[in-house]
């Protein structure tokens, strides 16, 4: 079939569909170098925002701090726990990390870990990474989001996620299997949530808004027990939370503060 002729020059309808086509793919084009060009602007721009937790610098003048988690509080005493080079040398360079081992005078033990990112986001990765490199499988059933109440420096509950895990080990040459409780929230300047998903989204938002990038931690307690003491080992996390926290973190979530997973 011949090709139908229109008049005053108007395209065929194959030539208008080449047009529309064309011109989608120039606007998209477009699109992708703005945003570019924005992200370029905001990078070489950006300001680092203020972190959630105490800190001091350190001589050398990176942006690596120190994170001032307590020594001791409320009959508990505390050793620093230096991170492993495996740690280290998966994080970003400008990552801050503390670990503590706290111990009440029972003998019960909570460690508790901080991370603080520097201008890189990856700092701030899934602590489930943690839990299964270290030989945990988590019991998804029993994990959940939920809340902690601390009472300073005001009642507020803060929103956590609580992952309950096992692994087998071997003690005084027998095998035999312990569980982990394992308490973690996100915290920045501003903001405390249990959610990376609020956390990304609230990033994005404050940089496109501001051009500040939020400086966000990470903050997990741990406490290992024999099976079917979960529960118990969860109000001992709380009651070391209660004695230490207040101690080192700056930011705190209104009462009714919640998340997701």
């Amino acid at each position: 079939m011949a090709a139908t002729a229109f008049p005053n020059g108007l395209a065929t309808g194959g030539e208008a569909m080449k047009r529309r086509e064309l011109a989608i793919c120039l606007t998209a084009l477009l699109l992708i170098a703005s945003s570019v060009g924005v992200l370029a602007y905001y990078k070489a721009n950006q300001r680092l925002g203020k972190p959630g937790l105490k800190t001091s610098a350190i001589h050398g003048g990176d942006l690596r701090v120190k994170i001032e988690l307590p020594a001791s509080a409320q009959g508990l005493s505390g050793v620093l726990i230096p991170p492993s080079d495996t740690v280290t040398n998966m994080l970003p360079p400008d990552t801050s990390i503390a670990q503590m081992c706290y111990t009440n005078p029972a003998g019960l033990r909570v460690y508790c870990t901080a991370v603080l990112m520097g201008t890189d986001r990856t700092s701030i990765h899934k602590p489930q990474y943690c839990l299964r490199g270290q030989g945990f499988t988590i019991d998804e059933a029993r994990s959940e989001l939920t809340t902690l109440r601390v009472y300073k420096p005001d009642p507020v509950d803060l929103p956590v996620v609580k992952l309950i895990a096992s692994r087998d080990t071997v003690i005084d040459g027998k095998p035999r299997q312990t569980s982990c409780v394992f308490v973690y929230w996100l915290v920045c300047g501003d903001e405390v949530t249990a959610s990376r998903s609020h956390m990304g989204l609230s990033m994005s938002k404050h940089m496109l808004r501001t051009g500040e990038l939020q400086r966000w931690s990470y903050v997990f307690y741990l406490a290992e027990c024999v099976p079917g003491r979960e529960d118990d080992a969860f109000k001992h996390i709380g009651r070391v939370i209660n004695a230490t926290l207040p101690q080192f973190q700056l930011t705190w979530p209104p009462d009714t503060a919640r998340g997701t997973m």
